[in-house]
């Protein structure tokens, strides 16, 4: 059974309308993953020689900061670990078991790649430990309990993953924990390196998270088993819906009718929640620029790039999806007597207001003196005049239908790519970047940033021209954005 059912997903995969795109993705997906991987084997086997240079223990070492390497493995696959649930419904009309299939089910997340990719580091790492003189028995039982945490991950990951927030909690309890370390109030590794030490040094406690692994399996194979029905289960849940009449709006007219409805997309969908998560997240990635705790970050060019991000973290994830926010009615939409530019109005004057709100709160940069803050305006600037319209623009040709119940992807999807939009990203970041850099090496910081700025006001002044060009590319491909939105394959 299981291999047909393999057989049923390789016919889902080469049937799909979009097969080509499907097999271009896979194949770039593939060197990225051999990046990771190429990284991973590196880290796997130089990291006992670097700490041995550094008069450290490396297995010590290792164990101190394992923790910290689990929680974050965690927070990445409550990002991005997509869970194949949705494949199941079609089975459920045919005499299968429903415990083989939720084994299915289960056992391909099991291969998938945020498991294996650890593979990459923890077979070498064990392997140089052997070599080293280390006891082979102890080797293998921390390899297994370790991998047994990352996979302990993995369900819990699958049985969290109707929940909301999860990952910005999650994000910020390592970012507190970090940050006391840090700075010495708390050590979170003193309670947990005795722990992963224990696993090494004994023969029994690697049993505890092997039997702690099993039982979660148990779990999440009967929580599936039991709620395996089309109309329980897998049926769509919804919400009570709360009034929000939104009536100050109107004053604004069809724009004012756009922004309620987004408004409460926003407010009402996970999706959009883990959006704005993510842009309050864009919010505290200038700490990383302007701290001078990263050498390599320590430079005005640089500096630059961080205020497009600073000040423009929803426009850039939230505008990227910009028309697929409204996929699931936008065939509905089409048939309407709607304008297309009032549509796109109300979009760009959300990513604006947006701006505006996250530029003001990032005034705390001040602390780092007025030319940093200065440099978040200009950024703002930038956004505001230029990559306001190149977001509206890439969207025209991001044609991914969104899941607006899932958390997942919302920094991306592999699927939203193609030349075009790379082509769009361009001078969303490459160019304010040049403009500051030929005013700072051929004038001074300060005309680098008039540069950057003047773009933006000129950007801003044409905004009339530039949203019709932009409303003429949507009208063009309306109709593959529509067919492209009824394609789930």
């Amino acid at each position: 059974m299981i291999q047909k059912f393999l057989y049923l997903e390789w016919k889902a995969f080469i049937r799909s309308a979009s097969f080509a795109t499907n097999l271009a993705l896979k194949i770039l997906m593939g060197f990225v993953a051999v990046y990771f991987i190429l990284i991973f084997l590196a880290v796997g086997i130089g990291v006992f020689y670097i700490l041995k240079k550094e008069n450290m223990d490396p297995v010590a070492t290792v164990n101190k900061f394992m923790i910290y390497y689990v929680l974050m493995d965690l927070i990445i696959r409550l990002l991005l670990q997509k869970i194949p649930v949705l494949n199941i419904r079609p089975m459920l009309v045919f005499p299968i078991k429903k415990s083989t299939i939720v084994h299915f089910s289960l056992g391909k997340t099991i291969l998938s790649f945020f498991n294996l990719v650890h593979g990459f580091f923890l077979i070498p790492f064990s392997v140089v430990l052997i070599i080293e003189g280390y006891d082979a028995l102890s080797v293998v039982l921390w390899f297994t309990a370790v991998y047994s945490l990352l996979y302990i991950n993995n369900f819990i990951n699958i049985i969290l993953s109707n929940k909301d927030n999860l990952f910005g909690i999650f994000l910020a309890i390592v970012a507190i924990l970090g940050g006391l370390h840090y700075y010495d109030y708390f050590n979170i590794t003193d309670y947990t390196a005795p722990f992963f030490d224990a696993i090494f040094n004994t023969y029994w406690a690697f049993a505890i998270p092997v039997m702690a692994l099993v039982g979660l399996y148990v779990a999440t194979f009967q929580y599936f088993k039991n709620n395996l029905y089309l109309d329980a289960g897998l049926s769509s849940k919804h919400d009570i819906a709360k009034t929000e009449d939104l009536t100050w709006l109107n004053q604004f007219g069809t724009i004012g009718t756009f922004l309620k409805n987004d408004i409460k997309l926003i407010k009402r969908n996970k999706r959009s929640k883990t959006t704005v998560g993510l842009s309050v997240m864009f919010l505290f990635y200038g700490l990383l620029f302007f701290t001078n705790s990263i050498e390599a970050y320590n430079n005005p060019v640089m500096h630059i790039f961080a205020g497009i991000f600073v000040s423009g973290g929803f426009l850039i994830t939230f505008g990227q999806f910009v028309p697929s926010w409204d996929s699931a009615y936008y065939q509905l939409m089409m048939t309407q007597n709607i304008p297309y530019k009032g549509y796109l109005s109300s979009k760009w004057w959300l990513m604006v207001i947006a701006t505006l709100v996250t530029t003001t709160i990032a005034s705390f940069y001040l602390y780092f003196g007025v030319q940093v803050y200065l440099t978040i305006v200009v950024g703002a600037i930038y956004n505001i005049g230029i990559n306001s319209h190149l977001v509206l623009l890439g969207g025209a040709y991001t044609k991914t239908p969104i899941d607006l119940s899932s958390g997942k992807g919302a920094f991306g999807d592999k699927k939203a790519f193609n030349v075009k939009t790379m082509l769009i990203s361009i001078p969303q970041l490459g160019l304010p970047v040049l403009l500051y850099w030929l005013g700072s090496k051929y004038g001074n910081p300060t005309i680098g940033l008039s540069l950057v700025a003047a773009v933006g006001v000129i950007g801003f002044a044409f905004k009339d021209k530039a949203f019709s060009l932009i409303e003429k590319i949507y009208k063009a491909e309306k109709y593959a954005t529509i067919a492209a939105y009824k394609q789930k394959g």
